[in-house]
Protein backbone atom coordinates (compact mmCIF):
# COMPACT_ATOMS: atom_id res chain seq x y z
CA UNK A 1 0.00 0.00 0.00
CA UNK A 2 1.03 3.15 -0.91
CA UNK A 3 2.83 5.47 1.71
CA UNK A 4 -0.15 7.99 3.43
CA UNK A 5 0.32 11.77 4.13
CA UNK A 6 -1.47 14.38 5.90
CA UNK A 7 -4.07 16.43 3.77
CA UNK A 8 -6.45 19.32 4.49
CA UNK A 9 -8.66 21.74 2.07
CA UNK A 10 -9.70 24.84 4.00
CA UNK A 11 -11.67 27.62 2.48
CA UNK A 12 -12.83 30.68 4.19
CA UNK A 13 -16.02 29.28 5.05
CA UNK A 14 -14.85 26.01 6.74
CA UNK A 15 -12.32 22.98 6.72
CA UNK A 16 -13.87 20.49 4.36
CA UNK A 17 -11.40 18.16 4.60
CA UNK A 18 -8.74 17.07 7.05
CA UNK A 19 -7.56 13.24 6.56
CA UNK A 20 -4.62 10.66 5.51
CA UNK A 21 -4.47 10.10 2.00
CA UNK A 22 -2.54 8.16 -0.47
CA UNK A 23 -2.77 11.00 -3.53
CA UNK A 24 -4.09 13.95 -4.71
CA UNK A 25 -4.95 15.54 -8.16
CA UNK A 26 -4.97 18.99 -7.58
CA UNK A 27 -5.98 21.49 -10.39
CA UNK A 28 -2.53 23.73 -10.51
CA UNK A 29 -2.29 26.95 -12.68
CA UNK A 30 -0.06 24.90 -15.24
CA UNK A 31 -2.43 22.15 -15.39
CA UNK A 32 -3.39 19.14 -13.07
CA UNK A 33 -0.55 17.73 -10.97
CA UNK A 34 -0.73 14.86 -8.53
CA UNK A 35 0.80 14.55 -5.02
CA UNK A 36 2.35 11.49 -3.33
CA UNK A 37 3.92 10.75 -0.01
CA UNK A 38 7.62 12.72 0.14
CA UNK A 39 6.90 14.92 -2.68
CA UNK A 40 9.20 17.80 -3.74
CA UNK A 41 8.15 21.19 -1.87
CA UNK A 42 5.75 22.64 -4.17
CA UNK A 43 3.48 26.04 -4.32
CA UNK A 44 1.25 27.24 -7.06
CA UNK A 45 -1.85 29.20 -7.35
CA UNK A 46 -4.83 27.02 -8.15
CA UNK A 47 -7.54 27.20 -11.13
CA UNK A 48 -10.87 26.32 -10.92
CA UNK A 49 -11.33 22.68 -11.38
CA UNK A 50 -11.89 19.55 -9.09
CA UNK A 51 -9.83 18.12 -6.60
CA UNK A 52 -9.27 14.31 -6.19
CA UNK A 53 -9.00 13.08 -3.27
CA UNK A 54 -8.02 9.42 -2.63
CA UNK A 55 -7.36 8.54 0.77
CA UNK A 56 -5.37 5.69 2.58
CA UNK A 57 -8.09 3.32 2.41
CA UNK A 58 -9.04 3.61 -0.64
CA UNK A 59 -12.09 5.80 -1.51
CA UNK A 60 -12.15 8.42 -3.63
CA UNK A 61 -13.77 12.22 -3.10
CA UNK A 62 -14.14 14.78 -5.68
CA UNK A 63 -14.05 18.65 -4.91
CA UNK A 64 -14.77 21.89 -6.95
CA UNK A 65 -12.19 23.97 -6.00
CA UNK A 66 -12.32 27.89 -7.52
CA UNK A 67 -8.97 29.13 -6.60
CA UNK A 68 -6.50 29.81 -4.51
CA UNK A 69 -3.41 28.23 -3.74
CA UNK A 70 -1.70 24.58 -2.79
CA UNK A 71 1.27 24.04 -0.64
CA UNK A 72 3.11 20.95 -0.38
CA UNK A 73 5.95 19.35 1.66
CA UNK A 74 7.21 16.01 1.76
CA UNK A 75 4.36 15.11 4.66
CA UNK A 76 1.36 17.27 3.95
CA UNK A 77 -0.79 18.86 1.05
CA UNK A 78 -3.03 21.98 2.51
CA UNK A 79 -5.76 23.18 -0.57
CA UNK A 80 -6.55 27.04 0.64
CA UNK A 81 -9.61 27.43 -1.78
CA UNK A 82 -11.06 30.54 -2.45
CA UNK A 83 -14.15 28.17 -2.54
CA UNK A 84 -14.97 24.73 -2.71
CA UNK A 85 -17.59 21.97 -2.42
CA UNK A 86 -17.73 18.52 -3.26
CA UNK A 87 -18.63 17.94 -6.92
CA UNK A 88 -21.84 15.92 -5.30
CA UNK A 89 -23.15 18.68 -3.45
CA UNK A 90 -21.98 21.07 -6.67
CA UNK A 91 -24.88 23.87 -6.73
CA UNK A 92 -25.97 24.41 -10.45
CA UNK A 93 -27.02 28.37 -9.82
CA UNK A 94 -23.87 28.86 -8.32
CA UNK A 95 -21.89 27.58 -10.92
CA UNK A 96 -24.32 29.23 -13.66
CA UNK A 97 -23.63 32.60 -11.79
CA UNK A 98 -19.99 32.45 -11.89
CA UNK A 99 -20.52 31.71 -15.65
CA UNK A 100 -22.17 35.08 -15.93
CA UNK A 101 -20.30 37.07 -13.45
CA UNK A 102 -17.21 36.15 -15.73
CA UNK A 103 -18.94 36.65 -18.88
CA UNK A 104 -19.73 40.04 -17.69
CA UNK A 105 -15.83 40.62 -16.38
CA UNK A 106 -15.01 39.61 -20.91
CA UNK A 107 -17.11 42.72 -21.93
CA UNK A 108 -16.02 45.06 -18.88
CA UNK A 109 -12.22 44.60 -19.31
CA UNK A 110 -10.79 48.02 -20.36
CA UNK A 111 -7.52 46.27 -22.08
CA UNK A 112 -6.45 43.24 -23.93
CA UNK A 113 -4.15 41.98 -20.47
CA UNK A 114 -7.37 42.24 -18.60
CA UNK A 115 -9.89 40.71 -21.17
CA UNK A 116 -6.92 37.92 -21.52
CA UNK A 117 -7.25 37.02 -17.92
CA UNK A 118 -10.91 37.02 -17.91
CA UNK A 119 -11.47 35.31 -20.67
CA UNK A 120 -9.21 32.21 -19.59
CA UNK A 121 -11.18 32.41 -16.06
CA UNK A 122 -14.32 31.67 -17.84
CA UNK A 123 -13.04 28.98 -20.08
CA UNK A 124 -12.18 27.00 -17.15
CA UNK A 125 -15.54 27.99 -15.37
CA UNK A 126 -16.69 26.34 -18.36
CA UNK A 127 -15.20 23.56 -19.05
CA UNK A 128 -15.70 23.15 -15.37
CA UNK A 129 -19.37 23.03 -15.85
CA UNK A 130 -18.96 20.34 -18.44
CA UNK A 131 -17.04 17.99 -16.25
CA UNK A 132 -19.18 18.36 -13.33
CA UNK A 133 -22.62 19.16 -14.23
CA UNK A 134 -24.66 16.18 -16.66
CA UNK A 135 -26.08 18.21 -19.52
Amino acid sequence: MADGFNFELVSPEQLLVSTEVSQVVVPGADGYFTVLANHAPTMSTLQPGVAEVTETGGSTEKYVVFGGFVDVTPETCTLLAESAVRVADIDRGDLDQRIQDAREDVSDAKDDETRTKAQAYLDQLTTLQGAVLPA
